[in-house]
Parts: structure tokens; C-alpha cells; sequence
């Protein structure tokens, strides 16, 4: 194995030929999943004034020392109203959640601890005073002013990763263009004669493209722009044209899967060569051993393994970690330990096993899905996660623990 190159070797040099993308404004509403290019701050507090959570009175609570007690109502505060007027010692306001409080006010006894009430919806007509029931202390069912946030504050850092809660909050802080990290655009290209679009009929010797379509959705997972094309033939031209049309794209990235093994048609290798510079590595990786790596008229360039999984893979490994960099992404892909179930032969690479989880007390076990072929695609969906057996290993013992990674949305219940 001395002449494979390892995994974290390769991984290191081609993180040294990406560069964090640069920023763009963009629609809020646009903005979801996006990555923040800038810390955002408030430049208003948040509650911009004291309001009631709920629905009640406006008092002082110092009025309410001796509850029961009955106070003169002297003022209606509905929602989206400002109250103009105070209220005296002895009087108290009908509020409505969210209302300002008024001055003088520094609780509100809620409708239910008084003799008072209404149905939400109603209207009812103010009534000449109220029965206070309870006692209440300052700032109860209130919400004070910045609350939430002050002006000044940094509401959003740099690099968060837009969820609905923070569009609300650029919402509230009135941002309707909001800085984020540009999406890389990466060129999808699946050679080979043998290949045939989604819709065409199988015929003999033709199998239809999913890598095309698998590698479409990994880039689309990572926040990424996927942008595949059609397929390309194994003649000279052909590869040159659509590599030609990859690069019109202005892709950060172009990635292709076959065509770059030991084995295949030498045309592919030799054109890339041509229009750019392509190394092309053995590394110690099960599955997915061959990688081409380099860039096409500037851009960088991987090539994978033709084998739907090898082509997963190798994209998880090597891709990746360069579309997060790009992106500026947090790496948050989740990670369990689990034991073996069974004894599992490698044959001394870093090996990737397919495997299903169980819960047993406290940690999780893991049984191989079945067959480990590269070209059983079906398998990824099977599994839970990927069972990661270092390099050096050729028996991986039952009961040994490993790292597993997890796919989709296992939680960590097990199955």
C-alpha cells in the first residue's frame, strides 16, 4: 500500500487550491440556507418600548399591595395604539398583549386574575373600574424594553447559516437585502458510451446515468449550485466540447464521475490533460481508490470513480470538505461510535462499510447492510451510516468500536 497516497494527504492538498467565496446581497426571502457574510447588528432595541404578554390590566403594582382591591380603568390600549395619557395612582388601563404600557404602569395583572373578562375576539365596552384579585410585582407580564436585543448588539455573527428563525429576525431588524456568501456553482459531467439519459429505453450494453443525478443532489445538500450537463461520449471532440461548455458555465468547481480509471478510454485522460492539468491518484480509500484531481482553464477539476458508491464517496471525502471552504459551511455532518457486530475483512485501505444501527443500552451496534459492492447503489439507502475502519486494518473485530458517519436523518434512537 506504500504507493497509495492517503486520505488526509489528498484532502490537504486540495484544500490548498480553494479560497473562501466572496460576498453577495440577496433578497431576504431568497437568504434561507444561506450563509451570513457579515455580522449583522441591531440598530434598534427589540421591544422598542415596554408591552403587555398578556391580555389584562395596566397597573402600578404597588396598587395592588393590599389585593383584593378595586382600581378606576381610565384608559383602553389596544394593540398597535400608543397611549398618550398616564394613569394615576389608584387607576389602571385595559391592555391587549403586545400594547405599550402606559406611564405610570409597571405590571399587568392578566384578565383572568380579575373581575373582568373577556373572549378573545370580543369588544366589550370599558368597564368603570376593576376588581383586582392577586398581587403583582413589577415587571410582571411584561416585556421589557431589548428584551430581545439592543441597538448595537450583534444579532446574526458572520458565517450563521440562515434558518426560518433567523429570517424572522432580519425581518424584524428591517433588512431586505442581506449579505451572504456567494453559492459555488459546481459543473456536473457523467462520461461514457455506456450511459443513456433517465428517460431513454435500456438497451444492451447501456445503463442509465444516476450518477448525474446522485452527485446533482449531494452538491444541492451542501448549499451549492448543481448545474449538470448533458452526457459525454468517449471520442475527443465530444470531451472537449462539453468540458468546453462546463468552463462557459463559470463553474468553481467542474466534476465528473468514470472516464478517469485505470482502463478507461485513454482519449478522456489526454484531452483533460490538454486543456489543463490533471494529477491522477491512487489513494487509500475503500471504495474509491482512483481520484483525478487538478483544474480545466483555471478551474479546479475532480474526477471520480464511475461506481454510483465509489462516486458518493469519494465526494464526501475529497468534495466536501472543498464545497464548505468554498461556502464558508460549518462541517456539521454527525458522528456516532459503534461497535462491531460481526468480524469484517478490508484489505488495509480506509474502508467505508455500509451499515445498519441498533440501540443496545447505552450505544449502538452495527451490522453490515449485506453486500459492500461499489456498484450497489441501493445499499447507501439501506444504511444508516458509513463504518469508518482505519487504514493498516485487514480484521476488524466484532466488538471492536469504529466512527461511524451518519446518512439522512438517522437519529440517535437506532432502528
Amino acid at each position: 500500500m506504500s504507493d497509495l497516497l492517503s486520505v488526509d494527504a489528498a484532502v490537504a492538498r486540495i484544500l490548498e487550491r480553494f479560497a473562501p467565496l466572496p460576498a453577495e446581497s440577496i433578497e431576504l426571502l431568497a437568504s434561507l440556507g444561506r450563509v451570513l457574510a457579515e455580522d449583522i447588528r441591531a440598530e434598534i432595541n427589540a421591544p422598542p418600548f415596554a408591552n403587555s404578554s398578556m391580555d389584562g390590566y395596566a397597573v402600578a403594582a404597588a396598587d395592588t399591595a393590599e389585593a383584593p382591591v378595586r382600581l378606576r380603568v381610565s384608559l383602553d390600549i389596544p394593540a398597535g395604539s400608543f397611549p398618550t395619557e398616564p394613569i394615576r395612582p389608584g387607576e389602571a388601563a385595559r391592555i391587549m398583549t403586545g400594547a405599550p404600557l402606559p406611564e405610570g404602569a409597571d405590571a399587568v395583572v392578566p384578565v383572568e386574575q380579575t373581575d373582568q373578562g373577556w373572549r378573545s375576539g370580543d369588544s366589550p365596552p370599558l368597564p368603570d373600574s376593576v376588581g383586582i384579585l392577586k398581587t403583582v410585582r413589577p415587571g410582571d407580564s411584561v416585556r421589557p424594553v431589548g428584551e430581545d436585543f439592543r441597538a448595537g448588539d450583534v444579532v446574526l455573527p458572520a458565517l450563521t447559516v440562515i434558518r426560518p428563525q433567523e429570517l424572522g429576525v432580519l425581518a424584524a431588524l428591517g433588512k431586505t437585502n442581506v449579505p451572504v456568501v456567494r453559492q459555488p456553482r459546481v459543473a456536473i459531467l457523467s462520461t461514457g458510451d455506456e450511459l443513456i439519459e433517465v428517460d431513454q429505453p435500456l438497451a444492451p450494453g447501456k445503463i442509465r446515468d444516476s450518477n448525474g443525478y446522485t452527485l446533482y443532489g449531494l452538491i444541492a445538500q451542501y448549499g451549492a449550485l448543481p448545474l449538470r450537463l448533458p452526457l459525454v461520449r468517449d471520442t475527443a471532440d465530444d470531451v472537449r466540447r462539453r468540458f468546453q461548455q462546463a468552463l462557459d458555465l463559470q463553474p468553481d468547481i467542474i466534476l465528473s464521475s468514470a472516464g478517469v480509471s485505470v482502463g478507461t478510454f485513454d482519449v478522456v485522460r489526454s484531452v483533460l490533460s490538454e486543456m489543463g492539468e490533471i494529477n491522477f491518484w491512487r489513494v487509500n480509500l475503500r471504495p474509491g481508490k482512483p481520484l483525478a484531481f487538478g483544474q480545466i482553464g483555471g478551474i479546479p477539476f475532480f474526477g471520480l470513480p464511475g461506481n454510483p458508491v465509489s462516486a458518493m464517496i469519494t465526494f464526501d471525502v475529497f468534495v466536501r470538505p472543498a464545497l464548505l471552504k468554498l461556502a464558508q459551511r460549518p462541517d456539521t455532518i454527525p458522528m456516532v461510535t459503534a461497535a462491531l457486530a460481526e468480524d469484517v475483512r478490508t484489505d488495509g485501505r480506509r474502508t467505508y462499510m455500509r451499515v445498519k444501527l441498533r440501540r443496545d443500552g447505552d450505544h449502538f451496534v452495527a451490522f453490515t447492510t449485506g453486500t459492500q459492492s461499489s456498484g450497489a447503489l441501493t445499499s447507501m439507502i439501506k444504511a444508516d451510516g458509513l463504518i469508518i475502519i482505519p487504514e493498516g486494518l485487514e480484521t476488524a473485530r466484532a466488538g471492536e468500536s469504529y466512527t461511524v458517519r451518519l446518512l439522512g436523518t438517522m437519529d440517535q434512537r437506532g432502528s
